[in-house]
């Protein structure tokens, strides 16, 4: 934060192929930084960093309106099709260490599909591979994204409503991570208003969390 008058969030995504994680990134950007495309097979095979321009009017700090630069760090996913553990693993704490060596890394956005159940096998998985990628303050830097949330409201489901109807895997979750979720409309998601109060939640996150940040080395 050399500038008091702009800070930079440094993200980064992380989750199962086919969820939406490259295409979640670019809404969080407002740019097409990272392919995202249907696939039979997982698309992303390594980490890239993108960057937005200066964000205006999301937050204001000392009565002074406090400019935003979002940084996310794209993921393989976990599992990977042509990847192991173990390389995927090798290959995001790299970027982490890499990328945010310095600053540290705010916050992980675990990418799940609010249109599909989450089952409790593939919870463990995926849990167990951030808590061996993060470490054990894993709870602390990560929130849950739900993309595809179009499709919950087309079924007739708001926020409460989903939640209300969602799996006890899913509940214990976001639990788990003191309830930091954010709901992610695929369709208007690029959209101005929409972005600006999906990064909105993510800052509150942040804050929540006394804007600590978490440091990556390669050797851990």
């Amino acid at each position: 934060m050399a500038d008091s008058n702009e800070m930079t969030v440094n993200l980064v995504v992380l989750g199962r192929t086919q969820t939406g994680k490259s295409a979640a990134g670019n809404s969080l950007l407002g740019s097409l930084d990272f392919e995202s495309h249907l696939s039979p097979s997982s698309v992303t095979t390594c980490c890239s960093l993108g960057h937005s321009c200066r964000i205006l009017g999301i937050t204001r700090r000392n009565g002074c309106e406090l400019a935003l630069r979002i940084r996310v760090l794209d993921t393989p996913s976990y599992p990977h099709s042509s990847l192991s553990k173990e390389q995927v693993k090798h290959t995001v704490r790299s970027a982490l260490a890499h990328h945010f060596r310095e600053e540290g890394l705010h916050l992980a956005l675990l990418v799940l599909r609010a249109d599909l159940p989450l089952c409790p096998d593939e919870n463990d998985q995926t849990i167990q591979f951030i808590q061996e990628l993060l470490g054990p303050t894993w709870k602390d830097f990560t929130a849950v994204l739900l993309t595809h949330a179009d499709k919950a409201e087309e079924a007739g489901l708001s926020e409460e409503a989903y939640l209300h109807k969602a799996s006890s895997t899913l509940l214990s979750l976001l639990s788990s991570v003191q309830n930091k979720y954010v709901f992610l409309d695929n369709q208007k998601s690029i959209i101005k208003e929409e972005r600006a109060t999906v990064l909105r939640k993510l800052l509150n996150f942040i804050r929540q969390n006394n804007y600590r940040v978490l440091l990556k080395h390669d050797k851990e």
